[in-house]
């Protein structure tokens, strides 16, 4: 067993050690140390795409927040990881996160000593940093996870994840959905819809812009998309849905082992006629079954909503999400999300904004939110 640090300011996070018995060592991540982290967190299990390193560089260069990527090293090889960053916001108040903009996070990995000195890490860097809550975006339910101890820690049953084994054959997956969604999905294709993988931004952006325009949601800046492809290339992919030579759809999706993960996706004013926002996510389902995929991750809806229905219209059941928060400085959590009334008025008036406007407004904006 470890023992329990005392009360510390974490002065050697970068780069230093935290002794433990036990020889458990809590570092900080180093920029030539990518490899190294990279290949634990694909032989882990239990770990997800948001634990790679690449989103140290995204948290750092395209929201220029500080991150914390902790990890533990026991007998000379990491043996669990916590990618940490700090959102600070004048709007919405200051937070350590694993892992902002990112539907998982939390520790992976390790023994329960190791997950407990990752978390007291963590505990003790949010209080040095003042930060109002610590978050831990927890994907699945875990009995011997840190915050299942009485430690004050809070839940806050807001969200559900959606996602699906893959057959082998792409038939079969059609016939997976349920009949009304399936016929959808044969309608468009009777109509002559058809995809191809796109190798800009050009297409994506303006359709994506605009689609979360209409939702009355800031959208992120085009330059962390083009950030998001170099970082994490091949793993990194934008299908688009054409009618004829209209671009009517696209999504910006990742790669992770045998999974696909459809991330970003909208369409235009004719989508929903058309079925190509189905036609879409069939495409990106398909062709992962092609590339070897067997897991499609239709990602997290807030429960309640539309987009909650719309999965489960596909056949997907919903995982809830047991995210985690621990409060620091702050009295009670903030309820930053669109269910909230609070920013009824606020979605309603983002709506009337000129697309050009709310294009330029929004990244300064959705940077804060995390």
């Amino acid at each position: 067993m470890h023992e329990a640090s005392p009360p510390f300011d974490l002065p050697a996070l970068a780069p230093g050690t935290m002794p433990r018995a036990s020889a458990i060592a809590v570092r900080s991540l180093q920029g030539h140390e990518h490899a190294r982290w990279d290949a634990f967190v694909d032989a882990c299990p239990e770990a997800t795409f948001f634990h790679r390193a690449g989103w140290q560089t995204i948290m750092e260069q395209g929201f220029r927040h500080d991150s914390h990527f902790l990890y533990a090293e026991q007998d000379g090889r990491i043996a669990g990881v916590l990618p940490l960053a700090h959102v600070r916001s004048r709007l919405f108040g200051s937070s350590l996160v694993s892992l902002p903009f990112c539907v998982y996070g939390g520790i992976a990995g390790g023994s329960g000593d190791v997950r407990q000195a990752l978390d007291e890490a963590a505990q003790a860097l949010a209080r040095r940093l003042g930060v109002g809550h610590l978050e831990y975006r927890w994907r699945e339910e875990r009995e011997d996870a840190p915050d299942k101890a009485p430690a004050r820690w809070l839940r806050k049953p807001l969200y559900a994840t959606f996602r699906h084994t893959l057959h082998a054959d792409a038939e079969q997956n059609l016939l997976a959905i349920p009949r009304k969604q399936r016929a959808v999905v044969r309608k468009a294709m009777a109509a002559g819809l058809h995809s191809a993988i796109d190798h800009d931004l050009e297409r994506f952006y303006p359709i994506y812009a605009a689609s979360v325009h209409r939702l009355g949601t800031p959208v992120f800046a085009r330059r962390h998309f083009a950030l998001l492809r170099a970082v994490f290339g091949a793993d990194c992919e934008i299908l688009t849905v054409y009618h004829g030579q209209q671009a009517q759809a696209s999504v910006l999706q990742f790669y992770f082992r045998d999974e696909v993960l459809p991330y970003y996706g909208g369409g235009s004013v004719l989508a929903r006629s058309t079925g190509a926002n189905d036609f879409m996510y069939w495409e990106s389902m398909r062709r992962a079954c092609a590339r070897g995929c067997r897991l499609f991750d239709f990602g997290r809806s807030k429960l309640g909503t539309g987009a909650c229905d719309f999965k489960k219209n596909w056949g997907f059941a919903p995982q809830p999400l047991p995210y985690a928060y621990k409060l620091v400085r702050a009295r009670a959590l903030p309820e930053v999300n669109p269910l909230n009334p609070r920013y009824a008025l606020f979605i309603r008036a983002w709506r009337r904004l000129p697309l050009p406007l709310a294009n330029l407004l929004g990244p300064h904006i959705v940077r804060q939110l995390g």
